[in-house]
């Protein structure tokens, strides 16, 4: 005998027919199929990498050189006291790197013959600083700006490290706000023209706004590659988590420190990476249901 369930009735009086029913149970059920089949498959996968890295023949060696629980609770401490300064340079610098980076977008959406200069000079900048590599700025501005023994010049390397991710960083989102400008159509400037607003206004208030919306996840994607290049700046003495664990791997000839400082940097970049995907998810519902313009 074959069991019929009343439809629930809503708050408001409506009862969903029986078609809908059927249907948000046949959606259930693919959903717990799918879940299952996809739990089922990450453990297989994860039981296999796992038989396939145990077994491997130099595994013991591998295990006693990188993954060491010894070295890795000595190193933890120490690790975590130089992830305060990357920490540190994140906050600042990523400061920095998005101010920096709005001004020069701006500078080359700047519009008129009058501008050509500033125009060209923001266009130089970023070619040259995407172009450059990063590891070879920090080395020049790190080495090269104390050779040069200017007086109130800092030789701090990590405000000299700050400086040179601020300089290839700003580079990369100045192109991200300048795609973000160049995507708000031009009747949106033309429209608050009309109502008397002047250019920097308009600017300003109509596409700024607009803009900086639009690119809110490639910028927060930038952002996370800042927080893992922080820690580039340990070439130049800065004693942040990975110098933290180079000393510590120098000492004993053991490489489990240098795990220890990227799992902790993993753990730091999950977060972000995770907050990135829900802003761009949250966007693009907005955005279909037309609450974006």
């Amino acid at each position: 005998m074959t069991l019929h369930t009343a439809p629930a009735v809503h708050e408001d009086g409506y009862v969903p027919s029986e078609r809908r029913i059927a249907r948000e149970r046949y959606r259930r059920a693919r959903t717990r199929r799918a879940t299952a089949i996809a739990a089922t498959s990450t453990l297989v996968t994860g039981a296999v990498l796992f038989l396939l890295i145990t077994g491997s023949p130099g595994w013991t060696r591998t295990k006693e050189t990188f993954f060491s629980a010894h070295y890795a609770r000595v190193a933890f401490p120490q690790v975590m006291e130089g992830l305060w300064l990357n920490l540190r340079l994140l906050a600042v610098c990523g400061a920095a790197v998005l101010v920096f980076g709005l001004l020069l977008a701006v500078a080359r959406t700047l519009r008129g013959p009058v501008f050509f200069p500033v125009r060209a000079l923001a266009t130089a900048y970023t070619d040259f600083f995407r172009g450059l590599p990063l590891i070879i700025c920090l080395l020049m501005v790190v080495f090269g700006v104390p050779a040069l023994r200017l007086e109130g010049v800092t030789t701090d390397p990590v405000l000299l490290g700050g400086a040179a991710l601020v300089l290839t960083y700003s580079a990369y989102v100045a192109e991200v706000f300048r795609a973000g400008i160049e995507s708000v159509h031009p009747s949106q400037r033309a429209a608050a023209r009309s109502l008397g607003l002047s250019s920097g206004q308009a600017l300003r208030f109509v596409v700024l706004p607009q803009a900086v919306r639009r690119v809110v996840p490639p910028l927060l994607n930038d952002l996370v590659s800042l927080q893992k290049d922080t820690g580039l700046v340990s070439i130049a003495g800065a004693v942040d988590a990975v110098y933290a664990a180079q000393i510590i791997a120098s000492k004993d000839f053991n490489y489990t420190p240098y795990v220890v400082a990227g799992l902790v940097f993993v753990a730091l970049t999950i977060p972000m990476t995770r907050l990135t995907d829900w802003v761009t998810a949250r966007m693009d519902r907005r955005r279909a249901q037309g609450g974006i313009v």
